[in-house]
């Protein structure tokens, strides 16, 4: 369904100021034909605004975007061929989903109208409601309606702004679902911004996350979970436990000697800095095992909360000098810890990413969306 001129996006040194604030900071993007890209920030970050530039709505004060060879950073809106899907849908309420989908296709006077929208509504399951009225449909169709009609005009790039911020949380699911289905069948660009790590994760192959209008990392989402860069990064996306860790000694087999608060672990040396004497060690709440078990690093606390979700029970877990580590355990039928339990945490060093000790352990925590 792509066009023959479509390329990779490319956002090239891009910067947007209003007066004196700075929305979007020098930023440089390069997005793959027929990938699924998520901008992924709080609120204020600046991945609107980016949205904004691409699809002609603002203007940079400074930098380039590019589809394939083609200079877009000065054209208007109806110039580049670009749609977005927003929230609010914006559908014509006088209008049935039909004449809604092909409204864009009629005004350029487009003979193959019909049929091209047909497709489009066959493509969003939903060619079975085309004589109803947007009024009549739940949220979720609606949703699917939108996307139809911006996907009838074959557009180089598609946008989406928080296009599901509007639906409950098992439609969202649901819809998180079909957009995937739907960006891998047609093999569009997709460029989607959220504030909903969760939504990043399900649907991107690749995510931007910005920061006061800075990309703070850029990577698939298993290398951003896995291996942040940032405090803000490893907090905003999903949650971490940071541990401030003194390093005692050089690499053995891969393992560097630390300890922190006076309890000695071992760390992997992949990731750590040359010369480094303190890092913070971030351990993911899955990765923690209740118990000894799951490796050879080992903390000993008291369990001060217990919430069960179903598939899982996350406690808090508070060390000796006052700190509460989160523990993410499958209700596998192994048995539940109980509040006021003495508990032993363990896990394997090499499940454990390293970060500047210079950074805030807070960083990213307390943002909007986060």
């Amino acid at each position: 369904m792509a066009t023959s001129g479509a390329g990779d996006l490319r956002i090239a040194g891009v910067t947007k100021t209003f007066e004196s604030f700075t929305a979007v900071d020098d930023i440089d993007l390069d997005i793959p034909r027929g990938s699924f890209f998520a901008l992924l920030g709080p609120s204020g970050c600046g991945k609107t605004t980016t949205l904004r530039m691409v699809a002609g709505l603002d203007a940079p004060t400074r930098g380039s975007i590019l589809i394939g060879d083609r200079d877009i950073t000065t054209l208007k809106p109806h110039q580049r061929n670009v749609n977005t899907v927003f929230q609010s849908y914006a559908l014509f309420p006088h209008l049935d989903v039909l004449d809604n989908v092909a409204f864009g296709l009629r005004r350029r006077g487009d003979k193959d109208w019909k049929t091209k929208t047909h497709e489009a509504l066959e493509l969003v399951q939903l060619g079975h409601i085309s004589g109803k009225k947007p009024a009549q449909l739940s949220g979720g169709m609606q949703q699917r309606v939108a996307l139809a009609r911006a996907l009838v005009n074959r557009p180089d790039v598609l946008l989406l702004d928080e296009p599901l911020g509007a639906l409950d949380l098992k439609l969202r699911r649901q819809m998180q679902i079909e957009l995937k289905r739907i960006q891998s069948e047609v093999g569009l660009t997709f460029v989607h911004v959220t504030h909903d790590q969760e939504e990043a994760m399900t649907m991107a192959d690749s995510i931007a996350v910005m920061n006061a209008g800075k990309v703070e990392q850029l990577g698939d989402c298993a290398t951003l979970y896995e291996h942040p860069t940032s405090a803000f990064v490893a907090n905003f996306l999903g949650q971490s436990n940071l541990l401030k860790v003194a390093i005692l000694g050089s690499a053995d087999d891969g393992l560097v000697p630390a300890a922190t608060h006076g309890t000695a672990l071992s760390i992997s040396a992949e990731h750590l800095p040359p010369g480094a004497t303190e890092v913070w060690l971030g351990v993911r709440p899955e990765k923690l095992h209740l118990g000894v078990g799951g490796g050879p690093n080992r903390l000993e606390g008291m369990v001060t909360d217990a919430s069960f979700t179903g598939v899982a029970t996350q406690y808090l877990v508070r060390m000796p000098w006052g700190q509460e580590l989160t523990v993410t355990q499958p209700n596998d039928g192994s048995g539940r810890a109980r509040v006021g339990d003495n508990v032993t945490l363990s896990w394997s060093p090499r499940q454990g990413f390293i970060l500047p000790a210079s950074e805030a352990a807070d960083a990213g925590t307390e943002v909007e969306g986060g």
